[in-house]
């Protein structure tokens, strides 16, 4: 075949495609906040403790901060309200070896007192420690802490009354507060800060739906005249 009867065909060009970029991996999920212990809230409940006694806080600074210690769930919900405090920073000096403080004693399991159709009490001389749960259910849980040990600096009742009844003493000079709720039923805490350095505090949590929840000091009964006598 003669060359020159070849029809010249053009040849096509084919762009070359640029080298395709790596994607970027899509970014990792947050890691989910860390949920807060009951020692967590206890420990800086502690530390309010502590700035209160030495006037860094005021008495209504500090029932703020311990409501919202309470009522936090997660460990970066604690940490700004002790930002502010030595304890927290590490401003602190570092505390020289000395007596064993007994309230400093590690926090123990929570007592638990149920009352279903019926009644559970706790009185007399016992070691209340940090933390206390009170059901009541068509009953009534009584807890009377005038003649108590107590083995922590902070005692946290809590407590669930459904059509039944909580109720709580407490020695005059103790502190007393309150974060609970009353749901077509009362939560009456007669809270009060006690004058006396070092003394304990009862925090009542919970709640009341059609039941009630009644807490009040005790006068002529105080912590250290039965710490005297013990």
């Amino acid at each position: 075949m003669d060359e020159s009867s070849l029809e010249k065909r053009p040849v096509p060009l084919t762009k070359s495609r640029p080298a395709a970029r790596p994607q970027a991996a899509p970014p990792a999920p947050a890691a989910p906040a860390l949920r807060a212990s009951d020692a967590d809230r206890d420990r800086i409940a502690d530390i309010l403790r502590e700035a209160l006694a030495e006037g860094r806080l005021t008495a209504d600074e500090h029932a703020d901060r311990v409501d919202a210690v309470y009522r936090a769930r997660t460990v970066a919900e604690l940490e700004p309200l002790v930002r502010d405090l030595p304890a927290a920073t590490g401003a602190r000096p570092a505390a020289g070896p000395g007596p064993v403080d007994p309230y400093e004693a590690p926090p123990a399991l929570a007592e638990n007192l149920v009352a279903v159709f019926g009644g559970a009490t706790r009185r007399g001389r016992w070691r209340a420690g940090g933390r206390l749960n009170a059901f009541a259910l068509f009953g009534g849980v009584e807890i009377d802490l005038t003649e108590a040990l107590f083995e922590q600096r902070t005692v946290v009742i809590n407590t669930w009354a459904l059509f039944g009844g909580v109720d709580i003493k407490v020695p005059e000079n103790v502190s007393l507060r309150s974060t609970g709720t009353g749901i077509f039923g009362g939560f009456d805490v007669d809270g009060h800060e006690s004058p006396d350095e070092g003394a304990p505090a009862v925090l009542i949590t919970g709640w009341a739906l059609f039941g009630g929840v009644m807490a009040k000091a005790r006068r002529g009964k105080r912590v250290r005249d039965l710490r005297a006598a013990g």
